[in-house]
């Protein structure tokens, strides 16, 4: 081989070895946390590869060797050579890209990388805790932005979800029903006003559509609509209308002796006092009752005509589903979407188990496999509830790919030392702020799931449910420590 020719072979793989080595990022010690230094996946990271993306060992092949050595016979410095390289001059090396974009995508994916690997390291220290040594444990992390599992710890056992079944239940909802979709109770009558008379010949019709927002305010706008039309007597019958589902008023595996909602579909501030109300109201407004009574039945289609409807948005009804983690607004919206989904039409009663194959189908579209779930209840009360982490956190990967549905989800969670169910959680810790996740509790299981800004700038979705706990503050301890690791 020429001599010439040798050693500019040789001055070009000094270069690019020296360019190499003062590229390698050293990890400085006092930025990993000392309970991390043993944990076997915090070995150091692989040498980098070049800012051509390309490994060390082959990264002589890929250059242009015929043109750096010609330029450095040519007279040509090799310094200036490289600022060629630099500055674009030889972009066709990298794809056609300027070399500082490539740079920049590089360092931003070392960057990243080393961010996941310092967040293992910080997941797996606190999975040294002797909690787990009696307690089960299902944990999983997505990383949204970069779309790739973080961490993963019993992601696929089936446990209970408690409260975080409420997810399920309003992306389901607002997948079937829409961000535009309305509760709503209604009033009819049926027969002929006598003006002379400020009578009506006739009877009156409740029909509960299961607003779990109907309240006393709405309850006098009833009756107020009634007294507009001139009525001051009804020489017939009230009927109450509550054929909008089934007639379970307990959910599928609820504990008979708990505090439960009453699932009705005409209600009242909540409760099931609804033709109570209705008639109280009626006397106190003067207005009398001749004959028919009070009954339940259906109304009449083709011959009554609406006096009035109350309506709240599903937008009210899920914020305080999540915020909140109301059982009552959770369940109405599972029997809404039943009766949006049913084939046999609203008066027939919705029923669980339709509301059950509409949550599944949606499960379906976000790819679970529906092995992994026993979907019992849309609130989280039901003792025969199952999920997994991996099905919690697959379902808020479908919801942040429907921007529509995160974009309001993302809203209507709580969010960590700020308000709902967080409120008190997480404050002067890195969570703060940071955290919009659904909590669970019910005896013997303590759970969160939602979405986390990290603090590489992505988002994350994560499943945390501590079961087989004692005390729940043990769990939420557990997952306030997840979220600040998340969030650090």
């Amino acid at each position: 081989m020429n001599k010439n020719l040798f050693l500019a072979f040789l001055v070009t793989a000094l270069m690019v070895l020296s360019a190499q080595a003062q590229r390698v990022r050293t990890i400085q010690p006092d930025t990993i946390p000392a309970q991390m230094v043993s944990q076997d996946d915090c070995e150091p990271l692989p040498n980098e590869e070049l800012s051509f993306g390309l490994p060390a060992a082959d990264a002589t092949m890929q250059t242009d060797s015929s043109f750096l050595v010609s330029a450095v016979c040519g007279g040509r410095h090799i310094d200036n050579v490289l600022s060629d390289f630099r500055h674009g001059r030889k972009s066709a090396v990298c794809g056609g890209r300027h070399i500082d974009n490539v740079l920049s995508d590089s360092r931003h994916g070392r960057e990243s990388a080393e961010w996941d690997r310092l967040l293992r390291c910080r997941l797996d220290a606190l999975l040294n805790d002797p909690l787990f040594e009696t307690t089960q444990l299902g944990l999983m992390v997505w990383d949204l932005t970069a779309d790739s599992c973080v961490y993963k710890h019993n992601e696929r056992q089936r446990m209970r979800p408690a409260s975080i079944m409420k997810n399920l239940t309003a992306v389901t909802a607002i997948d079937v029903l829409g961000l535009d979709y309305q509760f709503k109770t209604s009033l009819y009558y049926k027969g002929m006003i006598i003006d002379s008379l400020r009578t009506l010949a006739g009877d009156i019709y409740c029909i509960g559509g299961m607003d779990p927002k109907f309240g006393s305010k709405d309850m006098s706008a009833f009756v107020q609509a009634i007294k507009s039309l001139g009525i001051d007597t009804i020489r017939g019958s009230i009927s109450f209308d509550d054929s909008f589902k089934d007639k379970d008023r307990l959910g599928y595996g609820w504990c008979w002796d708990d505090d439960n909602p009453v699932l009705t579909p005409l209600l009242c501030d909540k409760k099931d006092e609804f033709s109570l109300r209705f008639l109280s109201e009626l006397r106190r407004a003067g207005i009398i009752m001749i004959g028919g009574g009070v009954q339940n039945s259906t109304v009449p289609i083709g011959s009554s005509k609406l006096i009035c409807e109350r309506r709240h948005s599903i937008k009210e009804i899920i914020t305080q589903t999540l915020k909140e983690s109301d059982n009552l607004f959770a369940e109405s919206l599972f029997y809404n979407i039943a009766a949006a989904t049913s084939n046999k039409g609203i008066s027939k009663g919705a029923s669980s188990k339709q509301a059950r194959t509409a949550v599944r189908q949606v499960l379906a579209k976000a790819g679970v496999n529906t092995s992994e779930d026993d979907i019992a209840d849309g609130s989280g009360l039901s003792l025969y509830n199952y999920v997994t982490p991996n099905l919690e956190v697959q379902l808020l990967r479908y919801a942040w790919r429907h921007k529509d549905i995160y974009a309001f989800l993302s809203t209507a969670l709580p969010v960590a030392g700020v308000d709902g169910t967080l409120k008190s959680r997480m404050k002067n810790t890195a969570a703060w702020k940071k955290i919009f996740a659904k909590t669970g509790t019910v005896t013997g299981v303590s759970s969160l799931a939602g979405y986390a800004q990290a603090a590489n700038g992505h988002v994350l979705c994560f499943c945390i449910i501590n079961q087989g706990i004692s005390k729940t503050s043990d769990g939420r301890r557990f997952q306030d420590k997840v979220c600040a690791a998340m969030c650090q």
